[in-house]
């Protein structure tokens, strides 16, 4: 049988330019290579899953289009992925979510986003979309759209056995209503410690930071490091999975990147830390390209990186 990711979440048109450096208050900047690529990060997450999924695996994604021609374009191009768009919506009268993207020669990214259509994720859109969460082994979600949808979603998920993923981005406060819904967080450092008042810095500190998120009812806790690796607490057992080096060219939708192949790695049935290394070598990819969308590597090519190392 198939196994399912729903992925619920945010549709961005991404318009990225490369700076020096990031601009100062006051600063004007000369910014060189300005394009537009697809982006969100729910988009970005169910792109991941989707090219680095097999047959054995249907992503399913619901989210919202503005009534223009990028969203429509952008939807087209979600389908040529292989992604299940029936939940799709498209919003009249609205643009498609915007992210003024400036990635800096270290190439690390800055971000600007305005919602527009993901304003509108709301809870009856949720409700409409009920039976792609319910038939869901998964669901993932993210904090670009509306906070009450996803609240809705998680419980409809938890109340159908469905495990509920979350990573916990962009950084806010969350109600206990939620964590207490969820199987798995994700945050980075800055996450975990907005959400727990831990500062993560190393091994010690983000055991202390995953003890209070179990203590919310969390099973799985998985503290992104950005080169040190990601940090994983699941049963008493804590440890940091380490990364790939690799030269950094851009790093819109690592994190992204790194979501969607766990969880396609955990659903194809990997040991979990198994499912993270493969996780990391999607996400190594990733950064040695440019663009959110257009950075995302196949299962193939994640697979042949993991030959050659």
């Amino acid at each position: 049988m198939k196994k399912t990711l729903t992925i619920l979440g945010s549709i961005n048109a991404d318009h990225v330019i490369s700076v020096p450096h990031f601009a100062k208050p006051g600063e004007t900047l000369t910014g060189h290579h300005y394009y537009i690529a697809y982006g969100g990060k729910g988009a970005n997450q169910a792109v991941a899953a989707a090219r680095l999924s097999d047959e054995n695996t249907q992503v399913n994604f619901i989210g919202c289009i503005g009534d223009d021609d990028i969203g429509r374009t952008m939807k087209n191009a979600f389908e040529q992925d292989g992604i299940n768009t029936q939940f799709v919506h498209q919003i009249t009268n609205q643009t498609t979510g915007i992210a003024m993207i400036q990635v800096a020669a270290s190439g690390e990214n800055s971000i600007v986003i305005s919602a527009g259509a993901n304003g509108c994720l709301d809870e009856n859109i949720v409700e409409q979309s009920r039976s792609q969460i319910e038939q869901a082994d998964m669901l993932l979600m993210q904090l670009e759209t509306p906070l009450p949808a996803v609240i809705k979603a998680a419980q409809i998920a938890k109340n159908n056995g469905v495990k509920v993923v979350l990573n916990p981005a962009p950084a806010q406060k969350l109600p206990d209503e939620l964590l207490a819904n969820l199987a798995m967080i994700t945050p980075n450092e800055t996450e975990a410690e907005i959400l727990t008042g831990v500062k993560v810095t190393d091994l010690e500190s983000a055991v202390k930071s995953a003890k209070i998120f179990h203590q919310k009812g969390i099973e799985t806790v998985l503290i992104t490091l950005g080169s040190k690796g990601v940090f994983v607490s699941h049963q008493g057992q804590q440890e940091i999975v380490a990364g790939f080096r690799v030269k950094a060219v851009d790093t819109t939708a690592a994190g992204d990147t790194f979501n969607g192949a766990f969880l396609i790695a955990l659903l194809d049935g990997k040991p979990l830390q198994d499912a993270i290394r493969f996780a990391h070598a999607a996400a190594a990819i990733s950064v040695t390209r440019e663009g959110a969308q257009p950075s995302i590597p196949t299962r193939a090519e994640t697979l042949d990186f993991l030959k050659s190392i």
